[in-house]
């Protein structure tokens, strides 16, 4: 039977939203917790070189900050990107992840414009269609070239501080992005989450979660393929 909507406005609301709602809590907690610590340990590499501590709110303009923020960002918002285009033509038998093998499903189809509740750019057609149709991948390579560019640029000024303490010529960005510690950041990160594709693409073959939507049915069969 379905879920009968609960009569308290505000109730029916946070439960349609709860999803985004705690995953957004979860990232402003941890972000939080990232700001105070990161603060904290970056005062204390600056006072061993010598160097005046800063501010809460210096530290949300530093290098520091930049780097470990947006170092993790990039790969998440490249992860979620090519997953997005590479499940567009990719298969994987068995998974609940992957769409089905030979059928046509509903996100193949080509849009209804005559559809009363269609999103406006479907409904306008030509280019806003063109745009709207590829939103999702484009939104997320957007998103992970702007981290990707503040990765590098906080990485620059961190790295240039410690040049600058040994002697050395600070760098630019672009040649921060030549070092082997830019790349070497860039990588471990972005090798964990397509570690992370190939665990839920692969575990869902055989594993199974009750009520969640990322899981085949518990009774359906290792070599059913999609939801």
């Amino acid at each position: 039977m379905p879920k009968k909507p609960y009569s308290s406005p505000l109730l029916r609301w946070l439960y349609e939203n709860s999803l985004l709602l705690v995953g957004s809590v979860l990232v402003i907690g941890t972000l939080a917790g990232q700001i105070f610590t990161g603060w904290l340990d970056n005062n204390s590499d600056l006072e061993e070189m010598g160097l005046l501590p800063l501010t809460l709110g210096q530290y949300l303009g530093s290098g520091h900050f930049l780097e470990a923020t947006f170092e993790n960002w990039e790969s998440e918002f490249l992860q979620m990107g090519l997953y997005v285009v590479l499940t567009i033509w990719l298969r994987q038998r068995g998974s609940s992840e992957s769409k089905k093998l030979y059928e046509e499903e509903e996100v193949d189809k080509e849009p209804d414009p005559t559809k009363q509740d269609a999103p406006s750019p479907v409904k306008h057609g030509g280019w806003q269609l063109a745009l709207y149709r590829r939103s999702l991948s484009l939104m997320f390579f957007l998103l992970f070239f702007g981290s990707f560019w503040l990765h590098a640029k906080g990485g620059a000024e961190v790295y240039s501080i410690e040049q600058q303490h040994e002697g050395k010529p600070t760098v630019t960005m672009l040649e921060y992005m030549q070092t082997s510690r830019f790349w070497f950041e860039s990588l471990q990160n972005w090798q964990s989450e397509f570690i992370s594709i190939i665990s839920l693409v692969g575990l869902s073959i055989f594993l199974r979660q009750h009520g969640s939507p990322e899981s085949k049915p518990v009774d359906a069969a290792h070599d059913e393929t999609g939801k």
